[in-house]
């Protein structure tokens, strides 16, 4: 018989964790307990010390296959199986996308559940590792929950684990680990019966028999399998339609970051003129997305706002939308829809759990981040397949093509020019003192160029619904004229610093709708980088992507 052991343990080494929870390099995590210690300190903040309101519940299981991912799902199962859980339902080889996983919590009503991941950062044993707890609405946890996994983290001295023998994790069906069951389950398939209900599969289908062509990056993560089932197999596109589709510990030596650089095989096959007609790449957990037309390249801003003005041509958004909701840096090109539909358009800071409130209250049914996230009420994270198959559903239904579509929007609200530069990887004491220069100006009145700043800040945000305030959530530049620039510092990476600088520029004028958005933006670059003194504090003379 398995026994359950109390392990000795020391606090943890003060690394506070964020709603994306905690990421490290994968040999931090397989230091001695530092896992262990951070599981425990989960168990113990959402049910109390040994167990407590965690006793008799089940707990969801899964991650995006990267390098550590089984061996952490192990450690995992058996120190649940310690601490009282009834029951932990795992994606089977451990796999289970966070969309999904958010999908599974919801529709069995469980205690919530582990994710382990580290996004759109890259795998294997000398990359990133990351693992967080996502509450029984299937969102990330909020900061009260985070804060108290922190406080917890720092006065831990004992975990508990059973001493037993690796469970099956490979083959679907239940078996007992302890006296808590562990259910293995097929990832995809609850997934898979959510988006049927969503989408117009039927005209999706027809769609491909028609001989459309598209292709899918699934970058060697956790979306291949998703991909695979759903396009190729329920579907009925081509086989060959889902690229690198099998998930691989490190991803196959790639960045599983859906953009323009990191997705470049994808781009090369879209931007050539017998190209297919769409093509669409997801992340490391597949939770973010890219959409590309035949040498055409949609923003994450102006991807939400088409879907936004699109949504009733999808059955499960027929009735419409409650309202929409983006985060601060994104473009306000959604809002304009808002606008136009008469509902509600929200402003946020960068995280999902920020969408979270606005959704479970029922303000908002869609919602989305510039750093290519797409979602609604569906789910309670961002997902990437989803935002795909909604396109799918609109290019079925207007039987146009994707630059055709992106254009006739931009004919009726206006074009938001709109790109990102993201400086990685910089020493984090010049990032934070670029932004506290920042935080020190006084512009408003000032001519910058040809602009004229109706005002900075420091964006803050007070919820709606909780009345939770928010402060420091990035520098704003705002002008007369709605462009603007905003300067944000990154929490995903795991080594120095990301400095993101976004701007925008709303042009009404048709005529003036193609020209490259570097070109458009191209002043409003120059005093973004003025102003900020970026190269002086980072030594960088370029960003190191451009999106």
């Amino acid at each position: 018989m398995s026994a359950v052991m109390t392990v000795a343990t020391t606090p943890f080494d003060g690394q506070k964790p964020g709603t994306s929870g905690l990421r490290k390099k994968v040999k931090v995590f397989q230091q001695a307990n530092y896992l262990e210690n951070f599981v425990q300190a989960i168990f113990d903040s959402i049910g109390g010390p040994g167990g407590g309101d965690i006793t008799d519940k089940t707990l969801v299981l899964g991650g995006d296959g990267r390098y550590h991912n089984r061996a952490a799902c192990q450690t995992i199962l058996k120190m649940a199986a310690a601490n009282g859980f009834a029951k932990v339902m795992v994606g089977r080889s451990g796999i289970l996308s966070t969309p999904a996983a958010s999908c599974v919590i919801r529709k069995y009503q469980t205690f919530g559940g582990i994710i382990l991941s580290a996004s759109h950062n890259p795998g294997g044993p000398d990359e990133d590792f990351g693992i967080k707890y996502n509450i029984p609405a299937g969102g990330p946890a909020p900061e009260g929950v985070t804060e108290a996994i922190f406080a917890r983290t720092k006065e831990i001295r004992e975990y508990r684990i059973l001493d037993a023998a690796d469970v099956d994790i490979e083959t679907n069906g239940s078996r007992t680990l302890g006296t808590m069951t562990v259910e293995v389950f097929d990832p995809v398939a609850d997934y898979a019966a959510l988006m049927g209900e969503l989408f117009d599969f039927d005209a999706i289908r027809a769609l491909f028999a028609g001989g459309f062509r598209m292709k899918f990056d699934a970058m060697h993560a956790v979306t291949g399998p998703y991909g695979t089932a759903i396009l190729e197999g329920i579907l009925g596109a081509p086989k060959g339609t889902v690229m690198n589709g099998v998930p691989l510990e490190d991803f196959g030596h790639g960045h599983p970051d859906p953009n323009l650089v990191h997705a470049h095989d994808l781009v090369e096959a879209l931007f050539r003129a017998d190209g297919p007609d769409f093509g669409a790449a997801s992340d490391g957990d597949g939770d973010r997305n890219m959409i590309l037309g035949r040498e055409f390249y949609v923003t994450p801003s102006d991807s939400l706002a088409v879907l936004a003005a699109n949504a009733t041509l999808a059955p499960g958004y027929a009735k419409g939308l409650k309202g929409i909701a983006r985060s601060m840096p994104t473009s306000a090109a959604p809002d304009r829809v808002a606008a136009a539909l008469g509902i509600p358009a929200y402003e946020t800071p960068t995280g999902w759990k920020f969408f979270g409130t606005l959704l479970d209250a029922g303000l908002a049914t869609m919602c989305g981040e510039e750093s290519f996230g797409t979602g609604s009420d569906h789910v309670r994270e961002k997902d990437g397949l989803w935002a795909v198959l909604l396109w799918l559903n609109v290019l079925a239904k207007r039987g146009q093509s994707v630059a055709e579509i992106v254009r006739g929007h931009w004919a009726k609200y206006g074009r938001n020019y709109y790109s990102r530069h993201d400086y990685e990887g910089i020493e984090t004491e010049a990032a934070n003192g670029l932004m506290d220069a920042l935080r020190k100006l006084s512009l408003k009145g000032r001519k910058l160029g040809a602009y004229t700043v109706a005002f900075n800040d420091d964006f803050a945000y007070t919820d709606p619904v909780d009345g939770s305030v928010s402060t420091k959530q990035g520098i704003r530049i705002v002008f007369e004229d709605g462009s603007r620039i905003v300067f944000r510092l990154s929490g995903t990476g795991t080594e120095g610093a990301t400095l993101r600088v976004y701007i925008e520029r709303y042009e009404p004028d048709p005529t003036k709708h193609d020209l490259d958005p570097q070109d458009a933006l191209s002043d409003l670059i120059t005093i973004a980088g003025e102003l900020a003194e970026i190269e002086p504090w980072t030594g960088r003379e370029q960003p190191t992507v451009i999106t």
